[in-house]
């Protein structure tokens, strides 16, 4: 708990705007594949321009949640929005089918992905430190909608930026 008001605290920015932010970025990511495939299928390669304007935005924008980074945090970064949102978008389509079990199965898993882009970016994830996160059980507290492993690396984790990152709280 005293890494998550450490980071709360000492976090310059507004986590709320750079949540939205996040999300813009995935949606970017998003843009990029749907050009890349338009270009293709089409053989216009003016979609392949806007591919390359959208991807420099995405670029600019990323820069403004990760500040410092180290070997491929920037990929990495990258590719878990990325994954986060096509899992997300699969477990919508899963639930539109009445699939709901396997919908929860990949909105976990998108969920965990996202917060590890946050954990990584809070600083929270170094390396050596996976197996030390701490979840805080205090009675009282509101839970998660879907039943995590806390025991996982990635459910820990997911309940400790879940603490940090709550756009409600003003």
């Amino acid at each position: 708990m005293d890494k998550v008001k450490s980071a709360e605290a000492g976090h310059q920015l507004d986590l709320s705007s750079d949540e939205d932010l996040s999300i813009a970025i995935m949606n970017l990511i998003s843009i990029e594949e749907h050009l890349f495939f338009t270009g293709n299928k089409t053989g216009k390669t003016k979609y392949f321009d806007l591919l390359n304007e959208t991807r420099e935005m995405r670029k600019e924008l990323l820069k403004m949640i990760i500040k410092d980074y180290e070997g491929e945090v920037w990929c990495t970064s990258k590719h878990l929005l990325a994954a986060s949102m096509r899992l997300f978008e699969v477990g919508t389509k899963a639930q539109t089918k009445g699939n709901h079990h396997q919908a929860h199965n990949f909105f976990k898993k998108s969920y965990d992905l996202y917060n590890l882009f946050w954990g990584i970016n809070l600083g929270l994830v170094k390396a050596g430190e996976l197996k030390s996160v701490e979840i805080d059980r205090q009675e009282g507290k509101k839970s998660l909608p879907l039943i995590r492993n806390n025991k996982s690396v990635m459910g820990k984790l997911s309940g400790v930026i879940g603490k940090i990152l709550d756009c409600c709280r003003e």
